[in-house]
């Protein structure tokens, strides 16, 4: 019996290998960022801290503009931002032309914990690319150029979906 679902094959050879390796790398990164924050103890989920990463890599934003980077409505980058707001880390400006725009920013502390969830992580990056051996599930660490490309990294059955992080790039 097989117990995991397999997605369709839309490309074959090198093609369909390195989007494989693609796959499972983005997987290894939001498992690695799952990880990040519950080492941190902070009381924020993979959604809610991508919000804040893209604050922090673009600058203030209108509703409206978080909304349309993140691929959302309107209401849910609201709903979001309110719970960030009760925690501190985001904070509300209304705009100095027009009180009826609202602007989305970062406060120190959001600044802080997008940094040191960024360190943290590519540390674990690093971590993870150094070990010689494969996975501890026998996951292989190279792709099909023969570089490291993603593992399990111990991080199975962590929450999260592939792209979570949209702004966050990751260079090896």
């Amino acid at each position: 019996m097989d117990l995991y679902v397999h997605p369709p094959r839309t490309s074959t050879g090198a093609d369909a290998r390195l989007v494989d390796s693609l796959a499972a790398l983005s997987r290894v990164v939001v498992a690695i960022t799952a990880r990040t924050l519950a080492d941190l103890d902070v009381d924020v989920t993979l959604n809610q801290l991508r919000t804040i990463v893209v604050l922090a890599s673009r600058g203030p934003l209108r509703t409206v503009d978080l909304a349309a980077a993140l691929h959302v409505h309107p209401s849910t980058v609201t709903r979001t931002c309110d719970r960030l707001t009760r925690r501190g880390l985001v904070v509300r400006h209304q705009g100095a032309t027009d009180r009826r725009v609202t602007w989305l920013a970062l406060t120190e502390s959001g600044k802080d914990l997008v940094g040191e969830v960024m360190r943290r992580r590519a540390a674990h990056i690093r971590d993870l690319l150094r070990r010689p051996d494969t996975g501890p599930h026998g996951t292989d660490l190279t792709g099909t150029d023969g570089r490291r490309t993603g593992a399990d990294g111990g991080l199975a059955g962590t929450r999260g979906s592939a792209g979570a992080l949209g702004e966050v790039a990751v260079s090896a």
